[in-house]
């Protein structure tokens, strides 16, 4: 594969250049449209507002946002002017975001009114009192030394704060030198992006991606989809994650093609846009198909425009991506694996894949990135079809976590192997499967069990919806298996049930001593499912049933 080697910006005006009416960007809820060459001046504007008000090459500016349409604006405004844009998630509360303002070195923020019941604006002039108190873009925050300037993404006014309407006068009464001048500076392998991982263990870190790793990676994730310009992606998923950025925005990008956005996600919304713009791609985390394909009116949908595709995120039960197949017509969906450090895709299967392929593992490796599963003690890497740890290297690796060398240090290893954290298999035909992480594998006396292989038996038991298998402290075992579960609507099934099924059907080991029944499984905003939280709570409902 041949690296590409220009900034996004770059990229951006070249696609412009090529073919500046053809449609970039809708929002198909509000009839709103930009073409290449129109987003481009929207972003020319936004980025020498920017400048104006003394952001520049190198700093952080944060967004904290739900999918607005200017939540892109921003994202290549900062890109062309390089500096770093920290993508905040919309689901954090104070702590959190205090949390990324300190860490990230914020210079800037910008954020809408709030989120669910969240209010962004109280959080910041909570956090920030001095907004109230001092001139725009000459904020100096006592507990925030590095902010000096909040934007509202809107026309409304708020103390203290710059709005995006007057971003862009400014960005009008000022010359294109200063942009120019720095555009000429920029590289393919500056940092441009940064994201925080998710969160499902420990403190979030602040993955630091570049030009490079996001635009090739995006590149060979269109490929994978056989995308064209003639291609329109509807993606519901929210851009503060690498699902929405890179295999939904880069890939779009380098293959010149239509981005179709949710402002939020709602399965009635994202059935009406596919049939509205006749959208060919869809992307989501599992439990968003399950929510399309079940909806009520799904039936009133025409999605005969729908070919291909991503569903990724979490485990992926088999018999939802043949629903999906079957019924939404999504005949060519893929599956992407990767994770935030590696820009995210280290694996994907392709169209034309046969359907067991694409159903049961996670494809192969892209162009220009090395993989190995390898020995998690001894870093050896191991034969096909052996268990071990998913590494990988190349163009895609991160340069590392912003201000945690020591973190980056057990991440990526000395010889440039970046270290996944999760277990799978290779087989003789370069086809990855995952089995689970590391830290969810459940060692019970002895015997290494994987969650994701109890999951997926059982699913297959009648009136199971889904299941998250996790670990449970045990003094006798040291860990005993603990089941979650989500049962079809009008199923009633007890834990004895779900034990006797399992007891004729797989090792004893392996069969769930304690199994919960639940309604829904606690999420990041990214749509994966928490696992240290339902251990967290098998163990206290464990300690109520004593």
């Amino acid at each position: 594969m041949e690296i590409i080697t220009d900034t996004i910006g770059d990229v951006f005006e070249k696609q412009v250049r090529e073919d500046p009416d053809r449609e970039f960007i809708v929002y198909p809820d509000r009839d709103l449209r930009f073409t290449y060459k129109q987003f481009d001046e929207r972003v020319n504007l936004m980025a020498k507002g920017l400048l104006e008000i003394g952001i520049g090459k190198g700093d952080h500016v944060g967004i904290w946002a739900k999918n607005v349409p200017d939540w892109l604006t921003f994202m290549f405004a900062t890109a062309k002017i390089g500096a770093v844009l920290v993508t905040v998630n919309t689901a954090y509360k104070i702590h959190e975001v205090e949390y990324v303002l300190n860490q990230a070195d914020l210079r800037a923020l910008a954020i809408i009114d709030g989120f669910r019941d969240v209010n962004y604006i109280d959080i910041m002039y909570e956090l920030v009192p001095e907004l109230k108190m001092q001139n725009r873009g000459n904020l100096k925050s006592k507990k925030f030394p590095h902010l000096k300037s909040v934007i509202f993404i809107g026309q409304e006014k708020h103390r203290g704060m710059y709005n995006t309407r007057e971003l862009m006068l400014l960005g009008q009464h000022s010359t294109n030198e200063k942009l120019e001048s720095i555009k000429s500076t920029l590289d393919c392998n500056d940092v441009i992006n940064m994201q925080y991982t998710s969160g499902t263990t420990g403190f979030p870190k602040g993955v630091m991606l570049t030009h490079s790793n996001i635009l090739n990676n995006g590149f060979s994730i269109g490929n994978r989809q056989k995308f064209t310009c003639a291609d329109r992606l509807c993606l519901p998923v929210p851009l503060f994650h690498c699902f929405g950025i890179v295999l939904g925005v880069m890939a779009i990008l380098a293959h010149r093609a239509t981005l179709v956005m949710l402002e939020l996600y709602d399965p009635l919304m994202v059935l009406a846009a596919v049939q509205k713009e006749k959208c060919t791609a869809l992307y989501g985390v599992p439990t968003m198909f399950i929510a399309e394909y079940t909806h009520p009116m799904f039936k009133m949908f025409d999605l005969s425009s729908l070919r291909t595709g991503i569903m990724a995120g979490s485990t992926c039960p088999i018999d939802s991506m043949k629903k999906v197949i079957n019924e939404m017509n999504c005949n060519e969906i893929t599956i992407v694996y990767g994770l935030t450090e590696a820009s995210p895709g280290i694996t994907q299967t392709t169209t034309d894949d046969p359907i067991e392929l694409r159903v049961e593992t996670v494809g192969r490796v892209f162009p220009g990135v090395e993989a190995a599963v390898m020995d998690p003690e001894t870093y050896i890497p191991l034969p096909p079809n052996t268990i071990g740890e998913i590494c990988c290297r190349g163009y895609n690796v991160m340069k590392g976590y912003y201000k945690m060398p020591e973190e980056t240090k057990k991440a990526i290893d000395e010889n440039g192997w970046l270290h996944s954290g999760d277990l799978g298999t290779c087989d003789e035909n370069g086809y990855y499967r995952i089995t689970g992480r590391i830290k969810d594998m459940i060692i019970r006396g002895g015997e290494n069990v994987y969650p994701r292989e109890i999951e997926e038996f059982l699913f297959t038991m009648p009136g199971i919806n889904s299941a998250q298998v996790v670990g449970i402290p045990d003094e006798k075992y040291g860990e005993i298996v603990g089941a979650f579960v989500i049962l079809d609507s009008g199923a009633s099934l007890t834990e004895e049930d779900v034990r006797d099924y399992a007891l004729s059907r797989i090792a004893r080991y392996k069969v769930p001593k304690h199994v919960f029944f639940v309604d829904e499984y606690p999420l990041t905003a990214s749509g994966k499912v928490q696992k240290f939280k339902l251990k967290d709570l098998a163990s206290e409902l464990l300690r109520e049933k004593v």
